[in-house]
């Protein structure tokens, strides 16, 4: 049977376009939400680029992640806007009320808090994403709420 992974796939599509590597792993990110050993050896092979190559670029952008994120990916836009208008506060709440640092998944898998540069909603600064859904105008006191938000919705999954 053919092998099919999603990476498989990425490989088959990318190999021959030159420079192609990060479209491959971004492919392959937009699928599953990271990057994880297997397929990183399913690229490095489908595309006969040195497994080291492939670590180097995943280990190098940060948006990379060679583990699985949190059901919800809560992003904290850090642009100057957001930064201006106190988006390190509300950082802060969430770090404390999940327990994590940013780049981190909480232990029962059900979020993942990062830091982005911009979102491009300056005009609702500060601003969170959380799995596409942006909350404007942030403050610390917001953070519960967005929280328990999610967990209800993932009660109903």
């Amino acid at each position: 049977m053919a092998d099919t992974s999603q990476a498989a796939q990425a490989a088959t599509k990318w190999r021959k376009k030159r420079g192609s590597l990060i479209m491959a792993l971004h492919e392959i990110q937009d699928v599953k939400g990271y990057v994880d050993w297997q397929d990183a050896v399913d690229l490095a092979k489908g595309m006969n680029i040195p497994l080291a190559r492939i670590y180097e670029v995943l280990t190098f952008y940060n948006f990379f992640k060679l583990k699985a994120p949190g059901k919800a990916v809560i992003s904290v836009c850090t642009g100057t806007a957001c930064y201006l208008k106190g988006n390190d506060k509300v950082l802060e709440k969430f770090k404390s009320e999940l327990g994590i640092n940013e780049g981190e998944s909480t232990k029962d898998g059900l979020f993942h808090l990062q830091c982005v540069r911009c979102v491009g909603c300056c005009g609702l600064a500060p601003v969170c994403v959380v799995n596409g859904k942006t909350y404007g105008r942030m403050t610390p006191e917001n953070v519960p709420e967005i929280l328990n938000e999610w967990r209800e919705a993932f009660k109903e999954d």
